[in-house]
């Protein structure tokens, strides 16, 4: 039976705190059955290491771009456009706040030099990890929000602390991890003895009778400590867009079960969009900014909202926006590599 702030009605946040969702259980099973299915289609491909060709990847990329489109039909037309709207939305940033969760995994594989063979099994491990996540966290932000309507104000300066450090990284030229720092991998290091090089999958072996961490395990570890930042970040921005739980979980899915294809795709794109950080930032802050209006609204009728229609505006806005000025910069920056490589 179905909690009566969570009843099947509009898919919309409530300045009074009680919550909204088009979700009954049966369709709550249903879900969950799909996303588990799935992620056991991706383990029966990576159970088998091998390199991910650029067709099987934009293959994979297409389908999981195919597939929330599709679901989103299905909204639209069972529980109207505003509904369709929220959804389609929620999705578009938590797709944008993925691809940046990219950025790191780059990093992250790249510094524990990751044999291309095992780098899928590593991102959909990953990706298991931030779903049950940010599942947490959607459980606890509908709790907290249905008993404390304040909460929209602290998931406004979560999202405006998360953009001004997305910012700032993007001044200072993009994320800088070192995992050596990682205090997971730090931890670990420490209460386990570490084995030179990688054994296939395996994340744990025996040696000179003592239970060992293979190098795959330490990057497991950085992923997923990674992906609870990501977690804290992502589910404020979409409950920024739509406050049934049942929506953000399934655009948070959405936009995770692709990543492993998307990063082969995009692995050498992702530093052309030099300027994404800009974006990420501009629509953290605008979320930000909407929550603390929606909490305000309720207290006093004065105060505007921002509707769903504009969030999206400004949320396509901003990608294109930074994705057309990093194309500009990329071109002008290989022009002048060409004069200064010509002869004067």
């Amino acid at each position: 039976m179905l909690h009566p702030a969570l009843s099947p009605l509009a898919a919309a946040p409530d300045s009074s705190g009680a919550i909204t969702t088009i979700a009954d259980p049966t369709l709550w099973w249903i879900t969950l059955g799909g996303v588990v299915a799935l992620l056991g289609l991706d383990f029966l491909i990576t159970r088998r290491p091998h390199e991910v060709s650029m067709r099987e990847a934009v293959g994979w990329s297409l389908f999981y771009v195919a597939l929330p489109l599709l679901f989103g039909i299905w909204v639209w037309r069972s529980h109207g456009s505003e509904i369709g709207l929220q959804y389609y939305t929620g999705y578009l940033v938590e797709k944008s706040l993925s691809v940046d969760n990219l950025f790191i995994f780059i990093l992250i594989l790249t510094a524990f030099a990751v044999p291309r063979v095992l780098q899928q099994r590593v991102l959909l491990i990953g990706i298991i990890g931030a779903l049950l996540m940010r599942g947490a966290f959607i459980a606890l932000g509908a709790a907290l929000i249905a008993r404390f309507s304040w909460m929209f104000v602290i998931f406004g300066v979560i999202l405006l602390v998360t953009a001004w450090g997305v910012l700032r990284d993007a001044r200072h030229g993009g994320h800088d991890v070192d995992v050596n720092q990682l205090r997971i991998v730090r931890l670990a290091r420490r209460w386990f003895p570490v084995t030179e090089d990688y054994r296939g999958t395996r994340l744990t072996v025996t040696e000179a009778g003592r239970r060992a961490l293979t190098p795959l395990a330490l990057v497991v570890l950085a992923i997923l400590g990674t992906d609870l930042v990501f977690a804290v970040d992502s589910v404020p921005a979409v409950y920024g867009i739509t406050g049934d739980p049942y929506l953000v979980f399934v655009t948070n899915a959405f936009a995770l079960l692709g990543l492993r294809a998307l990063y082969f795709v995009l692995e050498g794109l992702l530093g052309r969009l030099r300027h994404l950080g800009y974006g990420l930032a501009v629509i953290l802050a605008f979320i930000g900014v909407k929550l603390m209006l929606h909490w305000a609204h309720g207290v006093w009728e004065s105060v505007p909202t921002v509707p769903t229609l504009a969030s999206l505006v400004v949320i396509l806005l901003a990608l294109g926006v930074t994705t057309a000025t990093s194309v500009w910069a990329n071109r002008r920056d290989e022009r002048q590599a060409v004069l200064d490589r010509s002869p004067t």
